[in-house]
């Protein structure tokens, strides 16, 4: 099993970056994904997860509004879409797939893991 997570950079504030979370070993579809980002010096935190069963989402208070989670199955396929970035949002960006049908932005309950990406938000 493989999470191929891609897409970070270097961005400047107020601009959008696409994260992308490609699965081998598994259908996606059957799993919750959740994305987790970890900042210098800071513990790893939740930032959105989708769940298996119908596709619901759910978001960190701080980036609401500004990043999308979605999936495509087809090609097994998780994104997390970055609008609006923020210095705050500078950290290294992974993705996790739990055998679960709900999402959950606690990293416990995620089997599989992916290498991070970095996102950099500076002018």
């Amino acid at each position: 099993v493989q999470l191929q997570a891609s897409g970070g950079g270097l961005v400047q504030p107020g601009g959008s970056l696409r994260l992308s979370c490609l699965a081998s070993g598994i259908t996606l579809k059957d799993y919750s994904i959740g994305w987790f980002r970890q900042a210098p010096g800071k513990e790893r935190e939740g930032v959105s997860s989708i769940s298996s069963s119908d596709n619901t989402t759910t978001y960190v208070d701080s980036v609401k509004g500004r990043f999308t989670i979605s999936r495509d199955n087809a090609k097994n396929t998780a994104y997390l879409q970055m609008n609006s970035l923020k210095p705050e949002d500078t950290a290294v960006y992974s993705c996790a797939a739990a055998a679960t049908h709900y999402y959950i932005l606690r990293p416990e309950p995620y089997g599989y893991w992916g290498r991070g990406t970095l996102v950099t938000v500076s002018s």
